[in-house]
């Protein structure tokens, strides 16, 4: 038998590929424990609060009636600290991870565009998508906030409604990488979040690297250099306002900083 053209390797792959990435028709129980995965995340990603402290209880109750699945697992490692720490050492720490650190911020589409007009541009897309979808955020938050695409992912449903996670893949891997570095707890939440969303490819993996070690693209003149803010950190990005019809009056900032 005469052996395969050097080409079937390559279009094998394409395909497996293909394959892994794409997603088999759920049940409804399936996409109910998917869903409820989806709203834990957003929970647990939360700044906690007096509100979400009285909550652990019933969230630590949560997670343990999760059938055994790989996320159910990075969560359960992570409800064992959250459940066990004091309010304001949960602040705190929370601050420090995603507030004063470039390299874990939880607005996804600054690691796409930076602090750039382009990243106002995404941000009113995304917006947009919300609203054709017959979704309304409670306006506390600017859209790229990951607990609120969380939240339209559960509301929505894998196909549609996971889009924003698999566009912002790279900059998720990113965000896992700096907890694991920091040692922060929250690498579990973030590990969880990772194990729903199609494996990253060689080049996912090379562009998350480069944005670890250059930062995001097309960065304004003028911001502070890459690494001046404690040990290997990106400095606090400067306040960035996109073109919303209606910016929230209170809470976080696109950039981080609580008001």
């Amino acid at each position: 038998m005469s052996p395969l053209p050097a080409t079937v390797p390559a279009i094998a792959r394409a395909r497996i590929r293909a394959a892994v990435r794409r997603r088999s028709a759920m049940t409804s129980e399936e996409a109910d424990r998917r869903a409820l995965l989806l709203r834990l995340l957003s929970l647990l990603l939360q700044y906690p609060d007096s509100e979400l402290s009285d909550a652990r209880p019933a969230l630590t109750s949560a997670v343990t009636a999760l059938p055994p699945s790989p996320a159910a697992t990075e969560l359960t490692a992570f409800l064992g600290w959250f459940a066990g720490q004091e309010p304001d050492a949960l602040a705190r720490h929370y601050v420090e991870m995603f507030d004063l650190r470039r390299r874990s911020s939880l607005y996804l589409t600054y690691y796409l565009h930076g602090d750039t007009r382009r990243r106002g541009m995404a941000l009113l897309t995304l917006a947009q998508r919300y609203r054709a979808a017959g979704w309304d955020s409670d306006g506390g938050e600017l859209p790229d906030h990951l607990p609120v695409v969380l939240e339209f992912a559960a509301l929505t449903g894998p196909r549609s409604g996971e889009a924003p996670l698999r566009l912002h893949r790279r900059g998720l891997e990113l965000i896992h990488r700096a907890l694991t570095d920091a040692d922060s707890p929250y690498r579990h939440v973030l590990a969880a979040l990772l194990t729903l969303l199609p494996p990253p490819t060689e080049a996912d993996l090379a562009a998350v690297a480069e944005l670890a070690a250059q930062g995001p693209p097309d960065e304004q003149v003028g911001l502070d250099a890459y690494g001046t803010y404690g040990d290997g950190e990106f400095a606090p990005p400067e306040t960035f306002v996109p073109p919303l019809s209606a910016a929230p009056s209170t809470s976080t900032s696109p950039t981080g900083d609580r008001r």
